[in-house]
């Protein structure tokens, strides 16, 4: 009864390869999974993802592949610098750093941006990256590499490692 009341306060709802919606309430994000059949939609579920920052909103660009990364990574670090976070869904390290990461990246304000690429869907960026293991995280300012590191580093190594990236 609560979930169905707090479904109705959706501010918004974005489809998701028609199979899923997102929903964002208050501070959480939620993420339904539908069937359509002849009769009704019925949810599968209803699974709560993270919550969302209130203080300010932190977009990280999700690459699709080459093309979208030239366009939205590369092209873009020649005004602001770039984190791209190289990861897997299946890397459980990689769970651990990203969020890390876009916590921390969140706090530059708009200094820096952040972009995560599957290195299962995007093999060959993988490759000209050199990553070898993940997850690997590469600084990119004019569209060159200017830093890198491989494996989960705790927080101050990770400020470190911005800092540099933006003073640079």
């Amino acid at each position: 009864m609560n979930t169905a009341r707090n479904l109705a306060r959706c501010s918004r709802l974005v489809s998701c390869r028609g199979i899923c919606t997102t929903r964002t309430i208050g501070k959480h994000r939620l993420i339904s999974a539908t069937i359509n059949n002849t009769v009704s939609k019925q949810s599968i579920f209803t699974h709560v993802v993270r919550p969302m920052s209130s203080v300010a909103k932190f977009e990280v660009i999700i690459v699709q592949d080459d093309q979208d990364f030239q366009k939205r990574v590369v092209d873009k670090s020649s005004s602001v610098p770039v984190v791209v976070d190289f990861h897997a869904t299946w890397c459980g390290p990689c769970k651990l750093l990203g969020p890390r990461l876009e916590q921390l990246l969140s706090k530059e304000e708009g200094k820096v941006l952040m972009a995560k690429v599957d290195i299962d869907e995007n093999p060959e960026l993988a490759m000209e990256f050199g990553v070898q293991s993940v997850p690997t995280v590469v600084g990119m300012k004019n569209g060159k590499i200017q830093d890198k590191f491989v494996g989960v580093i705790d927080d101050d190594q990770i400020s470190t490692f911005v800092d540099k990236l933006v003073v640079s």
